[in-house]
């Protein structure tokens, strides 16, 4: 059931760790109430009541949260302080998650060789000026979750921290991992730097519960595989 704010209190009188913009930053949209969400989309409320109480007002106004995709613009702007913009802002956000929820999910890229993580890489990694430090994140089944640029620039231990890299494993709650960097000369030969940044975020993973399983050297339309080479 809907929380039920006395009418006088206004959105600025809630903590502003305890707004549901700030909440939602904070502890991620999961955390929020349905109450907490509508207000984030109607944005504001009037000058006698909080955006918190027009929330619990729209959702008074419908047995279920699916309900609300049914309604018109006209029927929601029946409902006291839902104007004709606030109802098209909810009926947008409604129907966009309807669409989410039929779009069926695409089939996730499958890592099976060295030469399938360098075609995955090959397109936008060849042909960059700079060193581009870039992992891709991999599943159980070696699928790729999230590829990520790491860092721009010369390849370097000092730069390259397992922090960074493992930061964003945990997020995407990655099982293992293959990291890449592009070589602008074209040649795909490995350095001193390139082979020590390997070790490192090897041993990083073997603590951290997520593998390392290559490190691909992206050329001129070429590639190596750290691993074919018996450096992994």
């Amino acid at each position: 059931m809907p929380l039920d704010l006395a009418p006088q209190m206004m959105i600025r009188d809630v903590h502003i760790a305890d707004r549901p913009r700030e909440r939602l930053i904070r502890e991620g949209a999961g955390s929020l109430s349905n109450q907490e969400l509508l207000a984030i989309l109607l944005r504001s409320g009037s000058r006698s009541e909080s955006v918190l109480v027009l929330a619990n007002r729209v959702l008074s106004t419908i047995d279920r949260l699916q309900d609300l995709k049914e309604l018109t613009v006209e029927e929601m702007t029946k409902i006291k302080g839902v104007g004709e913009a606030k109802a098209v802002q909810l009926l947008a956000a409604a129907e966009l998650g309807k669409r989410l929820y039929r779009t069926p999910p695409q089939d996730r890229y499958k890592i099976r060789s060295p030469e399938d993580a360098a075609n995955y890489l090959m397109t936008d990694m060849s042909s960059l000026n700079q060193e581009h430090f870039v992992v891709l994140f991999l599943n159980v089944k070696n699928e790729v979750l999230h590829k990520q640029t790491i860092f721009i620039g010369s390849l370097n231990s000092s730069i390259v921290h397992p922090r960074e890299v493992f930061r964003e494993a945990f997020k995407r709650s990655a099982a293992s991992m293959i990291i890449s960097h592009n070589h602008p000369s074209g040649d795909t030969t490995p350095s001193r730097e390139d082979i020590e940044v390997t070790k490192r975020l090897m041993e990083a993973g073997s603590i951290m519960g997520v593998d390392v399983l290559d490190h691909i050297i992206i050329g001129d339309q070429k590639y190596i595989s750290l691993k074919d080479k018996g450096y992994i």
